[in-house]
């Protein structure tokens, strides 16, 4: 038997076929019909409901349990390829990285180098503007520094590389920001809820018990 083969036997594809799944997923069926059909006006009403829900939970597990168990090899297999891929892409990505960092690197130093010396050349100018004002002549030619230009593009045989605009944020003062941008931490307000109750008050939060029923099979 091939590998293949032993994979292909060992996956199963159809829980439309698989005798065991349907017969959760009728029981299932009678169970949904039963639970539309209830009235539940006495005490007495309770215990049937009690023994179905009991009924339901199996069931519940039951599908649950037989949909892990056909996607648990797939999900191994996607993990194991997952895993393998992440480690050849490594030295590809590594090396994206790198160059586009000194791409960037360089682009940034140009610019740097490109202001000061249109910061100089505004020096420059201004001191020979207010020559002008003051002896009505310039005693001496401006020499402007030569500002450096970067291509925005540069374009090869096999690509095209360029500067491209990437707007972001940063919060520099979270208790100004807007209400309507402040999102709720709703794992740790869950957390204080179920550790503390309501015996740990924060500002503009309310903690409650809301009961749920509660369910433990026999």
């Amino acid at each position: 038997m091939t590998m293949e083969t032993q994979i292909t036997a060992l996956i199963k594809i159809a829980p439309s076929s698989d005798l065991k799944v349907m017969a959760f997923y009728n029981q299932a069926l009678e169970l949904q019909k039963y639970a539309e059909a209830r009235v539940i006006t006495t005490v007495e009403d309770l215990k049937p409901a009690t023994d179905d829900l009991s009924l339901i939970a199996k069931v519940k597990k039951g599908i649950e349990s037989s949909r892990k168990d056909y996607l648990q090899p797939f999900q191994e297999h996607i993990k194991e390829t997952n895993d393998a891929f992440k480690t050849l892409m490594e030295p590809i990505e590594t090396a994206d990285t790198v160059t586009r960092n000194k791409i960037l690197a360089f682009q940034l130093k140009q610019k740097l180098i490109r202001e000061e010396q249109e910061r100089i050349n505004s020096l420059r100018l201004e001191a020979a503007r207010k020559e002008m004002e003051l002896k009505g002549e310039l005693t001496e030619s401006v020499n402007l520094v030569e500002v450096i230009q970067t291509p925005s593009r540069i374009s090869t045989d096999m690509g095209v590389v360029g500067m491209r605009d990437n707007w972001t944020y940063e919060v520099t003062d979270f208790s100004i920001l807007p209400d309507e941008y402040k999102v709720v931490d709703t794992t740790m307000l869950n957390a204080i809820a179920k550790r503390h109750h309501d015996t740990k008050p924060i500002p503009g939060v309310r903690f409650f018990n809301k009961q749920i029923l509660a369910l433990n099979t026999r």
